[in-house]
């Protein structure tokens, strides 16, 4: 097993990445929809932020509709994009495999529909169907992880995952580069803190991801109806209404301040937030810039904790 990996080149890491975990899905080839989900995806690449996609996003059509946008590019704006697309190995999604040849595979299947031969960040990407023990084994998936960077073809290795437990396992083995986490580090739950401050004194790039929790601090508690992927509690949802009652008081949307949430923390170097179509793309890049009062942000420190759905365990 290698120790912490000392990584260059990686401090041009925007403060936005953008996450494309539908685009694209469902569409068919040369349709209107794809058309749609192509434009998103350019308006992304030309944003100047990191894009952020996966072997198994949208059933592989993520994958797909970012390569025809990079191939849109003209040559100099391609090479720019690409090295800001991210990249994460998957399971098979049919049978559930997760070893070494998997992971080559998903690496190379990545690399196939994005039209590139290489891509600088890379990440294993939520192994829970793996007990830990076989994936830190020699000749496991995170020695292929290994493998793969030693090789050239990713700059830098990551472990992306929710359940903290679990990926403060694959942080320790010192291995990793870089760590996502998502629903963990916003405004209704901060469980990823420690995680993040040990990824930190590490040395690693921190990618904090879903800083809404879903929709309910991008819609509010009146539309919003779910966080980290669970339906939204009434307890929740009043918590919600106070805290954008507080926000109102300082006309500053809640939306702005959880983004904000992330954006400002020394945990975090780049937040992933998805953007369904270029329209979004711009509203995020202007929620980025809201000023947010400093007393704000102490009444917000004041406020009472959420009662967060989130309750992680270790894997069996």
């Amino acid at each position: 097993m290698t120790t912490d990996h000392e990584h260059d080149g990686l401090d041009s890491l925007g403060e936005l990445t953008f996450g494309t975990t539908d685009l694209g899905r469902g569409t068919g080839a040369g349709s209107a929809e794809e058309a749609a989900a192509v434009a998103t995806a350019v308006a992304m690449l030309r944003s100047g932020a990191f894009v952020d996609t996966s072997n198994m996003y949208a059933d592989g059509r993520a994958e797909e509709v970012l390569g025809i946008a990079l191939a849109e590019l003209a040559p100099a704006e391609r090479v720019a994009a690409a090295d800001r697309l991210i990249t994460k190995v998957d399971r098979d999604v049919r049978t559930g495999a997760f070893d070494a040849e998997q992971v080559r595979r998903s690496h190379e299947q990545s690399l196939a529909r994005l039209g590139l031969e290489r891509v600088r960040w890379l990440h294993l990407h939520d192994p829970y169907v793996i007990p830990f023990r076989a994936a830190r084994e020699s000749g496991g998936v995170i020695d292929e992880m290994v493998r793969i960077r030693d090789e050239g073809r990713a700059d830098a290795i990551g472990i992306a995952a929710g359940r903290t437990p679990v990926v403060e396992r694959y942080v320790d083995t010192g291995a990793f580069d870089m760590v996502l986490s998502h629903n963990r580090f916003t405004l209704v739950d901060r469980s990823a803190a420690g995680l993040f401050d040990n990824a930190r004194r590490r040395g690693m790039t921190i990618f904090n991801a879903a800083p809404f929790g879903g929709n309910l601090l991008a819609k509010g508690s009146a539309a919003g109806s779910s966080y980290a992927y669970q339906p939204v509690s009434s307890e929740l949802r009043e918590w919600t209404a106070g805290l954008e009652r507080l926000c109102a008081d300082f006309g500053v949307p809640l939306a702005g301040v959880a983004l904000q949430f992330s954006l400002r923390s020394p945990l975090v170097d780049s937040t992933v937030v998805t953007a369904s179509s270029p329209a979004r793309v711009e509203q995020l890049r202007a929620l980025a810039q809201t000023p947010v009062p400093g007393e704000l942000w102490s009444e917000i420190e004041g406020h009472p904790a959420a009662p967060t759905p989130i309750g992680d365990t270790e894997e069996p």
